[in-house]
């Protein structure tokens, strides 16, 4: 039973990914990019999370932390640059 809702649960991450890509590529503005990009990578470690509960392995936890890590700093720059078009003060 809890196999198969992480199942359908993997499937509708999937599917959010995919919805996330074609706003990220096909977006009207930057900003727009910027927030689907961040969403992707939420999405990202939602999966990553689920496959590691799947398989039972660790290994996935990790990798999911250090995807937020870096999807944080991402957008904080991304932001940056857009309010000031310049990251560096």
């Amino acid at each position: 039973m809890i196999q198969a809702c992480i199942h359908i649960a993997m499937g509708a991450f999937a599917v959010a990914m995919g919805l996330n890509l074609y706003r990220l590529l096909r977006g009207p503005g930057v900003v727009d990019r910027i927030l689907a990009l961040d969403t992707l990578s939420v999405t990202a470690i939602a999966q990553l999370m689920l496959f590691g509960m799947h398989l039972d392995s660790p290994v996935y936890f990790e990798a999911a932390l250090i995807i937020a890590m870096l999807g944080f700093g991402t957008t904080v720059v991304l932001s940056k640059y857009v309010l000031r078009r310049d990251i560096v003060e």
